[in-house]
């Protein structure tokens, strides 16, 4: 536990926050820790390129809320506050600030550095830092993170450098958690519009970036080129290498065969078990393992789920003993082992092993009671509910998103509801760009997605799935969930706070709006001559520590 919460008495620069110890979880034998240097004095030369198979959605922060799109933002947009490189307990620090500090139960002062500019040359003010979290609140973008601000009120300039955030609720112990997550990067007044997401092949011609890089070369998903931006004054410092290449494949076995022969430096996402297995023993590259916090769960549209609200023959009873026969029928234990051997852990509790609240909601409620599958127990629900046996189920999984193995993980999951004739499933999967968009159009009943933290608080596992205004879209609303939500993000003593994290859990563990099935810790793969590979409580990776 932390010795001090956000109160208006502690001022810090040096920000902290009670009730989270770093995210540790099972993964796989690595040759190298995560960790390494932080940001150098200065840049060598040379170019860096590093591979992945994530997919970008949009360059525009309003605009997007996925892993992919996040690890771009953090090269080339600068932040309020970040956590720092190689940090251990994921504490915010002032990046762009000079100084941040509640200076009342409601009011979150940030002071900006002085001679802040963005790579075009215009100056970085409180203009800005207002003009880029009140269009992410207009704008609304359903595939976008505006969730993250559903307790900020107004923010008010108070000069050039003096930004307030007022909070609807007091002694908000995640905000500025939030200010270091994909709701956090700052735009440039000038060139985005208040109202409307802006066209990517812009944002690159306006060079409207106040990060460690700017971007010289933009092709979705295709080619990133990052250049080190002069002008940077914040947290990492100047980039160990000026020119870095992002390389985004469509197959992760052409990435893992170039990392082996060299032709790229780095692999960030994703590989499969298999691979990581095979390139721990290949002396040419070395893996390196960070603090997890990565999970993989089945969302429940409450719409068009079997007897969702909008479907031909709504009833929520048969809605909901559905869903928690699915919860009885799982075996996350045989997932784990003969998908991805290990890498990825079972997971029964909506807040990770590691963090305030981790409980064993799904063990306890569910199936055997011992994390094992009970059909029995199944058929009896549904039977009691009245439910048609088979259940028809339509599940959707992304294939290139979450790595290959994704396919192995759902076939894996539709045999086991399918094994004792309780459900027919019809898997499908759509690529990344696509799925992304129909997911929150109510296109899937069921459906694949994966968390990968925007900080480490356990809030940020409940929060943005389970608010009535949540970024999954997928029409869940509990207000009992909603009171107990802001309650523990005004809650200052830990123990308090981690008993509501459990009551929440319980509550929403009986209605499964998400169904958690595993958790998995960071891994990159680098050439052995690569330096600054840092994965850390930050769960962000960057490219500005790396050399060779």
């Amino acid at each position: 536990m932390f010795d001090a919460a956000f109160t208006p008495k502690r001022r810090a620069v040096l920000l902290s926050l009670a009730g989270v110890p770093v995210l540790l979880s099972a993964c796989a034998k690595t040759t190298e820790d995560g960790g390494g240097s932080g940001g150098s004095d200065g840049g060598g030369g040379g170019t860096l390129t590093v591979g992945t198979t994530d997919k970008v959605t949009a360059l525009d922060p309003a605009a997007a809320y996925d892993n992919g799109s996040s690890t771009v933002w953090t090269q080339c947009y600068g932040y309020l506050l970040s956590v720092a490189l190689g940090s251990e307990d994921g504490r915010p620090e002032p990046d762009l600030a000079e100084s941040a500090e509640f200076t009342s139960d409601s009011v979150f002062t940030v002071t900006l550095k002085e001679g802040l500019t963005f790579a075009n040359g215009n100056e970085l003010t409180s203009e800005d830092v207002k003009h880029t979290f009140d269009r992410t609140r207009a704008i609304d973008d359903p595939s976008g993170p505006s969730s993250l601000l559903g307790n900020l009120d107004t923010v008010e300039i108070v000069d050039d450098l003096t930004v307030e955030f007022h909070l609807k609720e007091p002694n908000d112990q995640t905000f500025p958690y939030v200010l270091t997550s994909p709701v956090g990067p700052i735009v440039d007044a000038d060139v985005f519009p208040a109202d409307a997401v802006l066209p990517d092949n812009e944002i690159v011609a306006a060079e409207a970036f106040s990060g460690p890089y700017t971007i010289s070369s933009w092709k979705i998903n295709e080619l990133v080129t990052y250049e080190a931006f002069d002008n940077y004054q914040g947290l990492f410092g100047t980039p160990s290498t000026p020119s870095v290449v992002m390389s985004y494949y469509a197959d992760q076995n052409n990435m893992k065969l170039d990392i082996q022969e060299g032709n790229i430096d780095c692999v960030w996402r994703s590989l499969s078990a298999t691979d990581i297995a095979d390139l721990e023993a290949d002396d040419a590259v070395t893996v390196h393992n960070g603090p997890g916090g990565e999970i993989r769960y089945i969302v429940f549209n409450f719409n068009t789920n079997p007897y969702g609200a909008k479907t031909e023959n709504p009833d929520p009873a048969k809605a909901q003993a559905v869903r928690q026969a699915v919860a009885d029928l799982l075996d996350r234990e045989a997932i784990s082992e003969t998908v991805y051997n290990g890498t990825y852990t079972p997971l029964y509790s909506y807040i990770p092993e590691g963090l305030p609240g981790s409980g064993t909601q799904f063990k306890d409620m569910y199936g055997d009671g011992s994390g094992g599958p009970d059909p029995e127990r199944a058929r009896t629900r549904l039977e009691d509910a009245g439910v048609e046996i088979p259940v028809q189920l339509s599940l959707q999984y992304n294939p290139d998103h979450y790595g290959a193995s994704s396919g192995d993980e759902y076939a894996a999951v539709k045999n086991q509801l399918e094994a004792d004739d309780l459900f027919a499933v019809d898997l499908q999967s759509t690529e990344w760009v696509q799925y992304s968009k129909d997911r929150v159009n109510d296109v899937y009943p069921a459906y694949q997605l994966g968390w990968f933290p925007d900080y480490s608080d356990a809030d940020n596992y409940l929060s943005p799935f389970f608010a009535t205004e949540n970024f999954l879209g997928n029409h869940y609303s509990n207000p009992e969930v909603d009171e107990l939500i802001t309650q523990q993000r005004g809650t200052q003593d830990p123990a308090e706070r981690e008993a509501l994290f459990v009551e929440i859990q319980d509550l929403v563990a009986e209605e499964i709006s998400t169904l958690p099935l595993l958790q998995g810790a960071q891994i990159a793969v680098s050439t052995a001559e690569v330096q600054g590979v840092t994965l850390d409580s930050s769960f962000k990776f960057r490219v500005s520590p790396l050399s060779k």
